[in-house]
């Protein structure tokens, strides 16, 4: 279930080049405070991955809301069973 949304919010992942500093800008929409910036496009993404699978656990964590991802509801994951 983790590595599924991780996958679908890469999949949604934004990158734009920076062009005065040659760096690459990652972001994912919906997801507020994820992002990453790199050299390389490749090294972007993989920070952005990083920076999300950090974001989930803190929010997990700390009880706090994670969006919906192609319904996918990490949420569940805290509630025991």
């Amino acid at each position: 279930m983790l590595a599924n949304y991780i996958d679908m919010a890469m999949e949604l992942a934004v990158y734009e080049i920076i062009e005065e500093e040659e760096t690459y800008w990652g972001e994912i929409p919906g997801v507020q405070g994820v992002w990453a910036r790199h050299k390389t496009l490749e090294n972007c993404r993989r920070e952005l991955r990083e920076a999300l699978s950090d974001w989930i656990a803190l929010r997990l964590r700390l009880g706090l809301p994670i969006p919906i991802l192609a319904g996918i509801d990490l949420s569940q994951i805290s509630q025991p069973v």
